[in-house]
């Protein structure tokens, strides 16, 4: 955005300054501040004037509704959005409830959940098409934390009539409706700091393989849950990391209410031959049948007529209370004990809403923004919290219905909010004795795609081992560790194949392509040509402290060069010859006196004996030296900067040694090669007839020449740590 300030300083009239920058209003301060230091950091009155055209925009941007409502087309859209907010409003009703039972709430706190943050989410939202609302895995870790702070035998009050003890449901419930809302509350805060300060980029964390081996290991514990309402049983629940090692629900078989389990069975049955029956017919109906409408209505009317309840002990939703319910404020008390599980939930739940809003966005081309993503859900969550929702977030079922019968934007949200509106306020309770098994199973049959993830493994272990290991390893952790703390284990599992990845790179020698300015792998290529004298060496992966012992080693390894030895050798070389030099000079001081002649003769033979142990090592290594400074050649402007910074650069190894390609470094390497070969053959010519004190100068100039390449390239050798340590 544009920022106009006005400038009043002693020795400056007046000066407008128009600074383009993408900040937030929050950073105004610091341009001030920064404003303030441009007249020899005296103080300057500085007056920050925000123009009405930028303030629409940031209210546009900040409020995606008013950018889009205004022009929304009634003839384009409006039957889509129709069709599409009763068919998804239809899906919310047995969602709803199905999920609270996954949250440990009341089954109408799941239909306050499906209204309240929808209409959040529909002005502050910038996607089209996603359905937000009650989530699968949002639901089950909303009920591992209630269900931690408020278990059952907090709640077991002793009845005089029966002798017996019984759990006080209604205080029970009353608790865990309060831990609910305090997580979701809390949860909405997080993400409304988060996109604050523009980190949605929180997001690439997560990558695919990980989330959905992440939302496959949540359905385990989805399923796993759900199974005492599918056998009529009560095992006791068990918190916190292996808790499902714990669930003894084979112990429990033999209790099991046949009643309760034919329901299950025949619920199971009918949703999935119905699914089916929508598959088959999809592309000749124009929307599909409301199979778990369907359901919940026959189960009822069934549940009602033959008193299922009385007569088999099927356990039914119960009291279901008509009309909305006041706002009430999160227990500020309850906020230390869920501050982990609340900032999971804001990470999990905003990862799953941002994916499929981008899978859309990209199949519709427009544009979700991440930070407006994170305050569109933390504002729907922590408003949800104040009337008693637990936290939502994006369906894939939903969204893809939404999609198929013609939603074109978040009218179609809206208008399913005003669906459950009705049913909450004038339907609701007729749905009280609806059995619990055929939520149970409602439940199942929608995990069905999260089920079918495990064909992931197959295909990843043809594409990519390490994502298949990403994949596998999230499932397990998040199995094991419950979903708050295996969401955290597999992020950092997943980071660390990053780095292993960066440590284990591909080294590879470059050819060229005959008669092109091409270079691809040798071992990868038949077609390419090592280039006479010269070596490219390249990695895959950039260079930092973390992979520099291992780039040293495989440039040994893959050209021949061992830096660490040639390193070493110069400076025995460097050290002998210091110690050579000393001794001539404390020997021809003794002996100029004598004869300069004989002074002039230990000189030659000092300088020749320095010319074979530089030519030793120099001619060998002359080409590799110029491939080696052809690794830095591919830097960037701002990689230069760094090197510039840190004080790579000096007489021995100037930006010379850089090159924009590697075909000019190629030529450069040939060129000066060819150089100095010419040089020889003409010195060894002209070697014939010449006096002693020629061949003592062509040596000298041999010995410069080659001694300066031997220490340039002892000098980029020992500079090539430098360069990973910069990275």
């Amino acid at each position: 955005r544009d920022y106009r300030y006005s400038i009043y300083h002693t020795r400056v009239n007046t000066l407008e300054l128009v600074i383009d920058t993408r900040c937030w209003y929050s950073n105004s301060r610091t341009l001030e501040a920064n404003l303030c230091t441009l007249f020899n950091h005296r103080p300057a009155y500085v007056s920050l004037v925000c123009s009405v055209p930028r303030l629409k925009s940031c209210m546009l941007s900040s409020v995606p509704v008013l950018s889009w409502l205004p022009r929304y087309s009634l003839r384009d859209n409006a039957i889509g959005d129709l069709i599409s907010g009763i068919s998804v409003g239809i899906m919310h009703l047995p969602q709803g409830m199905a999920y609270a039972l996954l949250a440990a709430v009341p089954p109408v706190f799941g239909l306050y959940s499906s209204f309240y943050p929808i209409l959040i989410y529909f002005i502050f939202g910038s996607s089209k098409h996603i359905s937000v609302g009650t989530y699968a895995v949002m639901s089950v870790m909303i009920g591992g934390v209630t269900e931690r702070l408020a278990p059952d035998s907090n709640f077991m009050m002793y009845v005089n009539a029966t002798n017996q003890s019984m759990v006080d449901v209604l205080a029970r419930d009353t608790e865990r409706v309060k831990v609910a809302a305090a997580v979701t509350f809390l949860s909405g805060l997080f993400q409304m700091l988060l996109g604050l300060v523009q980190f949605g980029f929180v997001v690439t964390y997560l990558s695919e393989p990980l989330v959905r081996g992440y939302t496959t290991g949540a359905a385990i514990h989805v399923i796993v849950s759900q199974l005492k309402y599918t056998f009529g049983i009560s095992p006791k629940r068990h918190s916190g990391p292996f808790a499902l090692i714990f669930v003894k629900v084979c112990y429990l078989v033999p209790e099991t209410n046949i009643g309760t389990l034919v329901v299950s069975l025949v619920s199971i049955i009918g949703l999935i031959m119905v699914k089916e029956l929508n598959t088959y017919l999809g592309k000749k109906l124009p929307v599909p049948i409301p199979v778990e409408l369907l359901g919940i209505i026959i189960a009822t009317v069934i549940s009602w007529q033959v008193n299922l309840e009385g007569k088999y002990g099927v356990e039914v939703v119960g009291e279901i209370p008509s009309g909305l319910q006041p706002p009430v404020m999160p227990t500020a008390s309850l906020f230390g004990q869920v501050i982990g599980d609340a900032f999971a939930l804001s990470v999990v739940g905003y990862g799953i809403a941002i994916s499929l809003g981008r899978i859309f966005a990209l199949k519709y081309g427009y544009k979700v923004d991440s930070n407006q993503e994170l305050i569109a859900l933390g504002l729907s969550n922590s408003i949800g919290g104040v009337f008693q929702c637990f936290a939502i977030s994006c369906s894939m079922s939903r969204t893809m219905v939404q999609e198929s019968t013609g939603g074109k934007t978040q009218v179609a949200s809206a208008l399913s909010a005003m669906v459950i509106l009705v049913i909450m306020l004038w339907i609701g309770a007729l749905f009280e004795e609806l059995p619990k098994a055929v939520l149970a199973a409602i439940i199942y049959v929608n995990l069905h795609g999260m089920m079918k993830q495990f064909m992931d493994i197959p295909t990843l272990w043809k594409s990519n081992k390490v994502d298949m290991l990403v994949w596998v390893a999230t499932l397990i952790l998040t199995v094991l560790f419950n979903p708050d703390i295996g969401l955290a284990a597999s992020i950092a599992f997943s980071m660390l194949t990053v780095i292993f990845r960066t440590q284990l790179p591909k080294y590879s020698l470059l050819g060229q392509v005959p008669e092109t300015d091409i270079y691809r792998p040798v071992e990868d290529y038949n077609q390419v040509n090592e280039i006479p004298g010269v070596v490219i060496f390249r990695s895959s992966a950039t260079l930092y402290f973390a992979n520099a012992e291992m780039y040293q080693d495989a440039l040994a390894e893959k050209s021949g060069i061992d830096i660490t030895k040639l390193i070493s050798q110069k400076k025995k070389a460097e050290a002998k010859r210091l110690r050579k030099e000393k001794k001539e000079a404390r020997k021809a001081k003794k002996d100029a006196k004598k004869n300069a002649q004989e002074w002039l003769r230990m000189l030659i033979n000092h300088n020749y004996e320095c010319l074979i142990t530089s030519l030793t090592h120099s001619l060998s290594i002359h080409s590799s030296l110029l491939s080696l400074s052809l690794s830095l050649s591919l830097s960037v402007a701002c990689v230069i900067e760094n090197l510039e910074s840190g004080g790579f650069f000096s007489e021995k190894v100037s930006k010379a040694c850089l090159f924009s390609s590697i075909h000019d470094a190629v030529l450069h390497c040939q060129t000066d090669r060819a150089t100095i070969n010419k040089d020889d053959e003409v010195k060894h010519t002209n070697t014939h007839g010449h006096d002693t004190c020629t061949h003592t100068q062509t040596h000298s100039h041999y010995f410069t020449k080659t001694n300066r390449y031997f220490q340039t390239f002892g000098f980029v050798g020992f500079r090539c740590w430098l360069l990973a340590a910069l990275f």
